[in-house]
């Protein structure tokens, strides 16, 4: 009796820029064999929006408002870079006080983005519970912005010189409730993401990529540490006050999605570490200062954005506006290493893996 063979077939299966498993708009085209991923090519332009040219038609002050709008997770980290490569180009010196509530705002931002990329990961593998708890979690820090900044997105917390708003007692005690209770949940959700047989089986060895890999593509943030490179630029060129302020940097050596996971919500208990170090302690002083003229020159600036490394280019002519402004984005450098991610994964992990680098179209496609 004959047996017959049967062949893997080979097609191409077009992924986005709709669809339900992506967040935002990005365009895949997957090279498979059967049900395996052989090839990616990643398309991308689809909500550009110029924004760096629109730089050069506004003032510095419009640009502080401009820049927060490049992205709603990173919100807060935009015109701080923007601001510091400002300042670094006029000379201006920021206040001890400022720099210390600058940072405040930073890791409120980064622990609800934070539990938010790791919610979606719940939610793609169709652990909808979990999906809820950590949302429900990270509602918490929501609040705490919501309180505080008067808004749940974007804080119009800087300004070039400083910040813009200040903290009492009672704003500090509401903080620190909020800390006590978020860090509770985090602890609860950590055991739950290291343990949990269903997530182990999703995340662990998907979508791996090498330190060797993560070096050659020049990836950041928690993409990187997930692969056990240490590269964090709080530590590794610190800023503002953050020389000051005792946290870890936390990296993981499984260099998967499960890997990129846990250093977040590891993260995010660093970043509570840092804010109690900050309302404990906030120095005397101005909120900001009297804005000098800029003069002509050029500067650059770099800040550990949620998604890693941010980079903000300023060249300016001495006039009221920049001749440029240039931004480059942490998930610049990650989408690239997609293909390396997803080389022979399974179709349905797509999604997740995607997803691991914690993407951002809005910055990508400014």
């Amino acid at each position: 009796m004959e047996t017959k063979q049967h062949e893997t077939k080979s097609f191409s299966l077009p992924l986005g820029p709709i669809h339900v498993a992506l967040e935002e708009p990005m365009y895949f085209k997957l090279e498979l064999e059967g049900e395996r991923v052989k090839h990616v090519d990643i398309t991308s332009g689809h909500v550009h929006r110029g924004m760096e040219l629109l730089a050069t038609k506004r003032n510095f002050f419009q640009n502080v408002v401009l820049t927060e709008r490049v992205c709603s997770l990173c919100s807060n980290s935009h015109p701080l870079t923007y601001c510091l490569a400002v300042e670094n180009l006029a000379g201006i010196q920021v206040s001890p006080k400022a720099q210390a509530l600058r940072v405040l705002a930073e890791e409120i931002k980064r622990t609800a983005s934070h539990l938010f990329n790791v919610a979606i990961l719940a939610h793609i593998i169709g652990y909808k519970s979990l999906f809820m708890h950590v949302m429900e979690v990270r509602e918490i820090m929501q609040d705490v912005k919501e309180t505080v900044y008067g808004n749940r997105m974007d804080l119009a917390a800087n300004c070039i010189g400083g910040v813009k708003y200040s903290v009492n007692l009672e704003l500090i005690e509401f903080i620190e409730k909020s800390l006590v209770r978020t860090e509770k949940h985090i602890k609860e959700i950590i055991d739950i993401y290291a343990t949990d047989k269903m997530i182990l089986r999703r995340t662990t060895n998907v979508g791996r990529i090498s330190a060797e890999d993560v070096i050659k593509y020049g990836l950041v943030g928690p993409v990187a540490r997930g692969s056990n490179v240490r590269i964090d630029t709080r530590k590794t060129a610190p800023y503002l006050i953050y020389d000051q302020l005792d946290f870890d940097m936390i990296t993981e050596t499984g260099c998967d999605v499960h890997s990129r996971a846990m250093v977040r919500l590891r993260e995010t208990l660093e970043s509570i570490k840092i804010i109690k170090q900050i309302i404990r302690n906030i120095p005397e002083g101005e909120l900001n200062t009297l804005l000098p003229h800029i003069p002509a020159g050029e500067a650059m600036a770099r800040s550990e954005a949620p998604r890693g490394e941010l980079f903000y280019y300023v060249r300016t002519d001495g006039t009221d506006m920049p001749l440029r402004l240039k931004w480059r984005v942490p998930s610049y450098m990650n989408w690239d290493a997609l293909e390396v991610m997803m080389k022979d994964c399974e179709v349905a992990d797509v999604s997740l893996i995607v997803n691991s680098i914690d993407p951002c179209v809005s910055c990508t496609e400014r």
